[in-house]
């Protein structure tokens, strides 16, 4: 399915609904502006295979722009609206961009990118989605565009950038599709048949669409001929509210919207009629099962969850059902199959931790770098590859996470996974959020810290510290629980749910 057989079949069905607005962007629309958009670009000079970074918040125009990539045989690249100019010039370089799209609110980065353009070769344009004084503008180079199909269209593809937490972000190259772009989508495909998705369906997006998969599902449902509902940002009781205002079927979440929407009060949450939901998809992040058991208490058996990356080499999903009698699983595998390995390689016995790597997945590359790319494959089966987290599983193969290979504490000669300490303590109604990592210690080479931010800033402070090591060691080993804790009003955490900790870790540790 295309939006543009949609179109045609359909062509007075909302494909968009702006939340705030109820602004809607029906089929017919969308296609007529995609095409347009098209046109446009062929006229700044892009041709099939180029690079075009789009760093825009959520509005209508990000997803007239990805379906106007996927026609004109370009290779889009979705920016944070949350980095600096000089990290979006190392994006435009490395993706050797040619066009950078940007949204009005972002006019003081787009001045910055101006300000540094000579150090970015490949860049022609940069054109403001809205006004920025100095930069032409979206509209104006879409009006009096035709509405008709370019005459030499090719399926595009996209490019995520990782968001960095272990160093530079890296281009995820997948191998590339040729031919016409109305051609079968398979992650819409995939989504359909695991997630129920279908024509009928009213999909709510609550995250920013430059990560990748809240546009992967946004783009899937329609392709498939639903309709999206997209909040210019996530709010819990605006997100409430426009499940019952649109009489929404299907979300897709992280575990801090979780954490965030239980943290309302039963006089609110009681508020709306959720009855709509079907199905309520998370990731991104590994869920505090109090936190899981919590959701399905009050939606109901809706909830469904993932395990999978931007590198597209596997993907594992679980039930309600399915995790009610795997309390902390993220399921088995749909696409391709789990190894648990050694640091060798080796594949280890069922129950032990290792790093997990996919066999019989998707091939990816890490753009430009070789060695990050290597280094992701297993030693010795190099068509196994890992995106860097650790696990292990069960005897009917289902996976536990344990934490990200990099932010493992090794506390004399232990291995110490932080996932587990963050879990617990997020429980602690005194716990907004939170991080753990090791630091350095002279006798164990590593302790573990923890760096809380509390519901209450007035209670920051020694007596709060010793409160929460308290409850670490009336529920973990003693190795495991945090030696000290510090207190930040805001931790660093992107709209996806994944901490920024290495810039955290970075405060404890010395510089190089």
């Amino acid at each position: 399915m295309h939006p543009r057989i949609l179109a045609g079949e359909s062509p007075d069905k909302a494909a968009l609904i702006l939340s705030d607005s109820g602004e809607t962007v029906t089929f017919a629309e969308m296609e007529a502006r995609a095409n347009r958009a098209a046109h446009a670009l062929r006229a700044l000079g892009l041709a099939n295979g180029d690079t075009v970074a789009l760093i825009c918040d959520n509005r209508a125009e990000y997803l007239d722009i990805y379906w106007t990539a996927q026609r004109a045989g370009l290779i889009l690249v979705p920016v944070s609206t949350r980095l600096t100019p000089d990290e979006i010039a190392y994006i435009v370089r490395d993706s050797e961009t040619k066009v950078v799209l940007i949204a009005a609110a972002l006019a003081q980065t787009a001045h910055g990118l101006e300000a540094i353009r000579a150090t970015m070769p490949t860049l022609r344009d940069i054109v403001a989605i809205g006004a920025i004084e100095g930069l032409p503008q979206w509209a104006d180079l879409c009006a009096g565009q035709p509405s008709s199909p370019i005459g030499d269209e090719r399926i595009g593809g996209r490019m995520g950038y990782s968001s960095g937490t272990t160093g530079r972000p890296k281009g995820i190259r997948y191998a590339p599709v040729d031919g016409s772009p109305i051609q079968p989508n398979p992650a819409a495909q995939l989504f359909g048949r695991l997630y129920g998705i279908d024509g009928d369906t009213v999909y709510l997006s609550p995250a920013p669409l430059y990560h990748l998969a809240p546009l992967g599902f946004t783009t899937a449902v329609q392709a498939l001929g639903g309709t999206v509902v997209l909040m210019p940002k996530f709010d819990p009781e605006a997100f409430l509210a426009a499940i019952e205002r649109w009489r929404v079927t299907a979300v897709q979440v992280v575990p801090t919207m979780f954490i965030r929407l239980l943290r309302l009060p039963e006089a609110v949450r009681g508020r709306y009629d959720l009855s709509s939901l079907k199905t309520v998809i998370h990731a991104a992040a590994p869920c505090p099962i109090p936190i899981k058991r919590a959701m399905i208490d009050w939606l109901g058996p809706v909830i469904e969850e993932f395990y999978a990356g931007s590198e597209g080499n596997g993907h594992v999903t679980i039930s309600s059902e399915e995790w009610l009698r795997k309390p902390g699983s993220v399921g088995r595998a749909v696409i391709g199959q789990i190894h648990i390995c050694d640091d060798e390689g080796n594949e280890l016995p069922v129950g032990e931790t290792g790093t997990i790597y996919f066999g019989g997945g998707r091939s990816f590359d890490y753009h430009n770098d070789p060695v990050k790319t290597a280094a992701s494959r297993n030693p010795l089966r190099p068509e196994w590859s890992t995106m860097g987290d650790v696990g292990r599983l069960d005897k009917d193969g289902y996976l536990y996470l344990s934490d990200r290979k990099d932010f493992m504490i090794i506390s004399g000669g232990v291995n110490i996974y932080p996932q587990e300490v963050e879990n617990l303590l997020v429980t602690h109604p005194a716990v907004v959020d939170v991080a753990v990592f090791g630091v350095p210690n002279a006798d164990f080479g590593e302790e573990v810290k923890a760096v809380v931010q509390p519901a209450d800033w007035n209670r920051a402070g020694d007596a709060l510290a010793q409160e929460l090591i308290a409850w670490c060691r009336a529920h973990l080993a003693d190795v495991k629980c945090p030696r000290s804790i510090d207190f930040d009003p805001a931790l660093p955490r992107a709209e996806t749910g994944k901490l920024y900790k290495k810039d955290i870790k970075a405060r404890y540790w010395p510089a190089g």
